[in-house]
């Protein structure tokens, strides 16, 4: 078997340690992997990107896969603009609310020939539940869930919502990238 590896790549404000990028990395560890976890250089300038520099930043920063590596990406938000980066090598990817309201995202997936899971939830103003299943049959999509995958009322029912996520990676993974 061939080694196994996850590159894991934060939103602008969300690191790879954070939760929603933390429990995909572990489902992804207890299969084998070895975790990649990716810093953004110059932090402070992700603040002034203008929407059509996102991709051009992120790209260059997504590291190569290890060689002989079945390798997946998990990115959060701003890491899906490396989406071009997955479609380009051929990559499997787990996709955290991810930003389909830009046409770098979107026209990357369009073309990405490797499988990809996109979660995302219906109160977060650059999900869009068509696209999202146009895209992939691989959807977990959250009632009332924001940009951060938070749901209105006590703080259990994001918890719970983790819960569902990771579940839909653990499935994801079993199933369609290291079967």
């Amino acid at each position: 078997m061939n080694s196994r590896e996850a590159i894991v790549l934060p939103g602008a404000a969300y690191g790879p340690s954070a939760p929603l990028l933390m429990y995909p990395s572990s489902a992804a560890q207890a299969r084998g992997a070895t975790i990649r976890p990716v810093h953004w250089n110059d932090p402070a300038r992700m603040s002034t990107l203008q929407p059509d520099e996102r991709g051009p930043w992120v790209e260059p920063q997504v590291p190569t896969p290890t060689e002989g590596a079945d390798t997946v990406l998990i990115g959060k938000s701003l890491g899906t603009f490396a989406a071009s980066v997955a479609a380009d090598r051929n990559l499997p990817a787990v996709w955290l609310t991810p930003v389909l309201t830009s046409d770098w995202v979107v026209s990357a997936l369009k073309r990405s020939t490797a499988p990809f899971l996109l979660i995302g939830g219906t109160a977060d103003e650059l999900w869009d539940s068509t696209l999202a299943r146009e895209l992939t049959q691989y959807v977990l999509e959250v009632e009332d869930a924001d940009h951060g995958i938070y749901v209105p009322g006590p703080l259990a029912g994001a918890a719970a919502v983790l819960g569902q996520v990771v579940t839909a990676v653990e499935q994801f993974l079993d199933d369609v990238v290291w079967r």
